[in-house]
């Protein structure tokens, strides 16, 4: 007796399927879907930063404090008092980078200090603020800081910010 599969007999399709094939199969389907829901979630879930570009740092800077209350052109407006690369991944390590780079580690070490004062604890002689911190850098303090003014652009003073807070 022959058994017709459809349109195929035993003749043309002299093969059976064990029930184990079917369930290869069967997990195959499950394993792959499986593996295309894991890929989905994890493309969903990933978050990518977003970067904005920087403008071009002025080739002269101006000088913060003012002599006169005289000045030409518009108002000068303040620097910025809140850092804007402390959410930047890549801004704190490029901080890191310039904390090696402009030998930071000479005086501070990585956080422990060295000869000046240790930046990993809560005391901050000038205060722990962004802007207190960016003032520091460019400013400098009696008695052991230099001042970095027209050193240090302004972009990389704020990754050192980001990087040191």
């Amino acid at each position: 007796m022959k058994k017709r599969f459809g349109n195929l007999s035993e003749e043309t399709f002299p093969l059976r399927l064990s029930p184990f094939a079917f369930r290869f199969r069967r997990r195959a389907r499950i394993i792959a879907l499986s593996l295309w829901l894991v890929v989905v979630i994890f493309f969903v879930a990933c978050e990518r930063e977003k970067r904005e570009f920087r403008q071009a740092p002025p080739s002269v800077r101006v000088n913060v404090i003012a002599q006169s209350d005289l000045q030409p052109g518009s108002v000068t407006p303040p620097p910025p008092t809140s850092n804007p690369d402390e959410e930047n991944a890549v801004a704190v390590n490029e901080g890191k980078r310039l904390f090696d780079w402009y030998n930071c580690t000479g005086c501070h070490a990585h956080g422990g200090g060295a000869i000046g004062p240790p930046l990993m604890d809560e005391k901050w002689i000038y205060g722990s603020d962004p802007a207190q911190v960016f003032s520091t850098i460019v400013e400098g303090r009696p008695n052991g800081m230099p001042s970095f003014r027209q050193k240090i652009p302004d972009a990389q003073v704020w990754e050192l910010v980001a990087y040191v807070r």
